[in-house]
């Protein structure tokens, strides 16, 4: 009912982390430059920072997507959770030197090295981008500071990224964010790129027709504080309750009871 009601043939605003449903606004297509500048200066660390719900971890998705298009050697994991022999065996995978058989911890890392140095001296640039880094365990952290130090000459193509929410990345510890050499910030949406993103959506989704009044589009971004995710669970549960009530549009009323009701924007996830 949601879906024929306005005319469309997928769900416009369910979290998707996948690169065809990035949306490119100003801040997003800014920090994906500025990875791409981290990359070919060959800096050794960057961050990613951003509140929770700003698109950190689809960023990271898009940019890997066009590194591997390129043909270029990319990992991108997540470190939440993760042990250090989980973050050498994950890296390997990524790398393409996953071994046929567990092996100890010395190897995985002989393994990993190995590689590095080959994509080096093929001329080719390692990108480790790590989400969740600020929720990472220390033994996690100081086995990434040792692949950051893992060859410090001029001539080192390896490059990390460590995203996380900037006001934790002190967790990182010193011997990280001494290495890091650029920081790059995801900022909240503008009214306009509220806006944007939802007309973009709908019509990738099948709707080319207005949904959202001005009013109501004006009312979710501020709800919501220009925080993307939260756009978009805003936007999707009013396209519910519009369908269920049978509207023709999306209203103020719409979207303050929805955001009232349900008490999502306050959810932080």
């Amino acid at each position: 009912m949601y879906l024929s009601h306005w005319g469309l043939v997928e769900s416009p605003f369910r979290s998707r982390l996948a690169a065809r449903y990035f949306y490119p606004s100003p801040t997003h297509e800014e920090a994906l430059a500025r990875l791409q500048f981290v990359v070919e200066e060959g800096h050794r660390v960057g961050l990613l920072m951003g509140d929770t719900g700003s698109g950190k971890s689809l960023v990271l998705e898009v940019f890997a997507a066009q590194r591997r298009s390129a043909g270029r050697p990319v990992v991108k994991i997540s470190l939440l959770g993760m042990d250090r022999l989980e973050l050498l065996c994950s890296v390997s995978t990524e790398l393409g030197t996953c071994p046929r058989a567990p092996l100890a911890f010395s190897s995985l890392w002989r393994g990993v090295s190995d590689r590095l140095v080959e994509n080096r001296y093929q001329g080719l640039e390692t990108v480790l981008l790590l989400d969740d880094a600020d929720r990472a365990g220390r033994d996690v952290l100081a086995q990434v500071a040792r692949l950051a130090n893992h060859d410090l000459t001029p001539d080192s193509r390896l490059t990390i990224v460590l995203a996380g929410r900037r006001e934790r990345m002190g967790r990182l510890g010193h011997a990280l964010l001494e290495l890091a050499e650029l920081r790059i910030d995801l900022e909240a949406w503008e009214p306009s790129d509220t806006e944007s993103y939802l007309k973009a959506s709908l019509a990738q989704a099948g709707r080319t027709a207005a949904v959202f009044d001005d009013a109501a589009v004006a009312r979710l971004h501020e709800l919501a504080r220009g925080g993307p995710r939260r756009v978009a669970r805003l936007a999707d549960l009013a396209l519910v309750a519009g369908a269920g009530r049978k509207l023709d549009s999306i209203d103020v009323e719409t979207v303050e009871s929805v955001c009232h009701e349900l008490g999502v924007i306050g959810v932080e996830g």
